[in-house]
């Protein structure tokens, strides 16, 4: 009887997962798709308590209790800006518990049918591996997006030849692994984890700022894996599930980031493009002409005579928390009858959807943020387009310059509307560490400073 409601419940999770994730693909109803996420992890962490059998259920509550109450805590305290590395600790822990549970599985010597040996011990040590890499590289990620580490990509000699080497190592203690018995079968396992844990940090050491939006879903795809080869390893239908549906998820997500950026998923890997954030332009390169500056009161003015106007948000909006300030603006704006609307980057932020989350939270309405492909073609009948902390992703160069870095790369064609507003804090570069020849344009007006304190300054000016 208890084996049937715990499948039942399985069931009913999965069911709850696949809705929750596709009541995500839509911000109208996000907020229904993670009650739904929420209400299945419940109906899971619940099921799997009561199929096991004799268990210290004072020990499980004891582990689960506090580690629900951490992240609570956590999860109400932190702020937009620092989403993006929470995700990717979250991920390292995925991985880490993946690795654990490799290890107690082989040292526990569960009995498996004759024949299922071999896969078994497969099993064991391909997740172990996917795990180790999730959880090291999930760690440098988070040092990069916390600042902890450079953004800037690490590219060492001989880079690829390291990977091929730790690549081949690792197969080769695979095939130990399988073949050993005791103390040498856990050396070997051993050995494999620190080397794809090596293999983790040069991966994603080697990765520059730019491309960090294809990192963070590249490692919750591998997080998902991870957690279905634990699932594998613990016989868990619903483990096995849930890591498929977020490792092909990830792994969906991660090729449109790419298609965004015009680039192969090898090539992020094994590219090391993007440096860090605020880069000087390239050494030797020249301005590409003046820049034409402004004032707040001047911007406030072009908006409040703009019929119809376009807002680019970027990661510059995020670090300055300028978003509920600036959902004043837009609120004072249509109030003028003016058409606003939001022009979204698949890639801008630092986390996919970063920048939709961001609106969100400010309670901008769903209706007028559009995506790059919806708005592009409606860009040159904007009277104004405001740029807020935002580089890459406006940058011309990507469509004129063969030789640019960012060439092929889709952006927004802010510079076809009739005038264009960015708000920056100086002249420095974006991850891509390229000149935006968008600052030099006759139609662009610089709007220089902190862009919550500029936001603030445009919305007394437009009260007064």
């Amino acid at each position: 009887m208890r084996d049937s409601l715990v499948t039942i419940a399985y069931i009913a999770a999965s069911a709850l997962f696949i809705m929750s994730l596709g009541g995500l693909s839509r911000q109208e109803t996000a907020r229904r798709g993670n009650f739904y996420g929420i209400l299945g992890m419940i109906i899971a962490l619940v099921a799997t308590g009561a199929a096991i059998k004799d268990g210290n259920y004072v020990l499980l509550a004891a582990v689960l209790i506090p580690g629900a109450v951490i992240g609570a805590l956590v999860a109400s305290r932190v702020q937009m800006t620092a989403m993006p590395q929470l995700v990717a600790i979250l991920h390292s822990f995925v991985g880490l518990a993946a690795v654990l549970v490799g290890f107690a599985t082989y040292l526990g010597n569960h009995q498996v049918a004759e024949g299922e040996a071999l896969i078994h011990l497969a099993e064991i040590f391909i997740g172990v591996c996917i795990a180790s890499i999730t959880f090291t590289g999930s760690v440098i990620a988070f040092g990069k997006l916390q600042g902890t580490l450079s953004g800037r990509p690490l590219l060492l000699p001989g880079r690829h030849l390291i990977n091929l080497v730790l690549l081949i190592a690792t197969v080769a203690l695979g095939v130990w692994f399988i073949g050993a018995n005791g103390t040498e079968g856990q050396t070997a396992l051993l050995i494999a984890t620190i080397l794809t844990g090596i293999l983790g940090i040069h991966f994603v050491m080697a990765i520059g700022g730019a491309d960090m939006p294809v990192v963070v879903s590249m490692l919750n795809s591998y997080s998902g894996w991870a957690a279905a080869a634990a699932g594998f390893m613990l016989g868990n239908d619903l483990l096995i599930i849930t890591g498929a549906i977020v490792g092909s998820s990830g792994a969906i997500l991660s090729y449109i980031m790419c298609r965004g950026m015009n680039r192969s998923f090898a090539s992020v890997m094994l590219g090391g493009f993007g440096t860090e954030s605020g880069a000087s332009p390239v050494a030797g390169e020249q301005p590409a002409g003046e820049v034409q500056s402004i004032d707040a009161e001047k911007a406030a003015d072009l908006l409040n005579q703009a019929r119809k106007i376009v807002i680019v948000p970027g990661y510059g909006l995020a670090v300055a928390q300028a978003q509920h300030a600036l959902a004043e603006v837009v609120k004072l704006l249509r109030e003028k009858t003016a058409d606003v609307r939001f022009a979204i980057h698949p890639v801008a932020g630092r986390l996919p959807g970063h920048m939709n989350v961001l609106l969100a939270e400010a309670n901008i309405p769903y209706d007028i943020v559009f995506e790059m492909e919806e708005i592009n073609d409606h860009l040159k009948e904007m009277d104004v387009v405001l740029v807020i902390g935002a580089n890459d992703i406006v940058n011309p160069s990507a469509m004129d310059d063969p030789s640019s870095p960012i060439a092929g790369m889709p952006v927004l064609h802010v510079w076809e509307s009739k005038t264009v507003i960015v708000m920056k804090r100086g002249m420095a570069s974006g991850y891509a560490g390229v000149d935006n020849p968008l600052f030099y344009r006759e139609n662009t007006l610089m709007l220089f400073g902190d862009a919550k304190k500029v936001v603030d300054a445009i919305l007394s000016a437009m009260r007064s």
